[in-house]
């Protein structure tokens, strides 16, 4: 069994005002897709150019928080939501979906295509590459912050969690880190290192990370207020990660299918 290191989850504070590891990778997932958007964007086929790449991060950003936050309480929380609207603003008390964050993505794209006079799967497809660098840093803050993590285990690499119980847990965050922010890195960028059709990089992003996602939560516990949706083992994260692997699988084939 592997200690599992204690880190503080506060990386900074100064009075009240305090630097959570966690949102520093979100700035982390932020500044990965300006820096390497403005290398992309040089490119002969890129649909937009290096000056707008700032202003398509912020469009970007405002997309996954908010399409993040509003994707928790509509996916994970909504009976809640229910009895208390105003949950959606209490931020401070957590929660993030990244599916909702996706969404949230692909409307602000939509929007921030309509103003640069490009398609929204155009746009998608330039920063899929870069958003595994926001999602491996996203779950190394999940793994600081003790949350999110693994079904029990007698492996070896198993840890025990301060928020998790007595026995030894997966650190499913990690795995998730590995396949999600450097597996899935890898494959992107290598696959649009040379011009793609479009939408085959979005379609690549979509299938890859739903099949990651949904390997993975055979080792992530399930939200304890939803637990297994069905046949005891198919969890909500599945659920979801479902139609990206086939919507993903389908816009892969048809970019393909019309450049031929």
């Amino acid at each position: 069994m592997l200690t599992y290191p204690q880190i503080d989850p506060v990386l900074i504070a100064i009075g009240p005002l305090k630097i959570h590891w966690y949102g520093l990778m979100y700035l982390i997932g932020f500044a990965g897709v300006w820096i390497l958007g403005q290398k992309r964007a040089q490119k002969p086929w890129s649909p937009i150019k290096p000056e707008t790449i700032e202003d398509l991060v912020t469009y970007g950003a405002l997309g996954v928080i908010l399409g993040g936050r509003i994707g928790y309480i509509l996916f994970y929380n909504f009976n809640q939501f229910i009895n208390d609207p105003f949950i959606l603003f209490k931020i401070w008390q957590g929660g993030m979906s990244f599916h909702g964050g996706m969404l949230g993505v692909f409307i602000a794209m939509w929007l921030f295509g309509k103003k640069q006079h490009c398609s929204m799967l155009q746009l998608t497809d330039v920063i899929a590459p870069l958003c595994p660098i926001g999602l491996g840093a996203g779950r190394l803050g999940n793994f600081i912050n003790s949350e999110l993590w693994g079904r029990t285990t007698d492996a070896p690499w198993g840890m025990v969690f301060p928020n998790g119980g007595s026995l030894p847990r997966h650190p499913s965050q990690l795995y998730e880190a590995f396949l999600e922010g450097v597996v899935l890195f890898a494959i992107l960028w290598l696959y649009t290192s040379k011009p793609r059709p479009t939408m085959g990089a979005t379609g690549l992003a979509l299938f890859c990370y739903g099949c990651f996602r949904f390997f993975v939560e055979f080792f992530r516990m399930p939200d304890a207020h939803l637990g297994y949706l069905a046949l005891d083992w198919v969890t909500m994260g599945q659920i979801l990660s479902t139609p990206m692997i086939l919507i993903g699988a389908w816009m892969l084939y048809r970019a393909h299918s019309k450049a031929v």
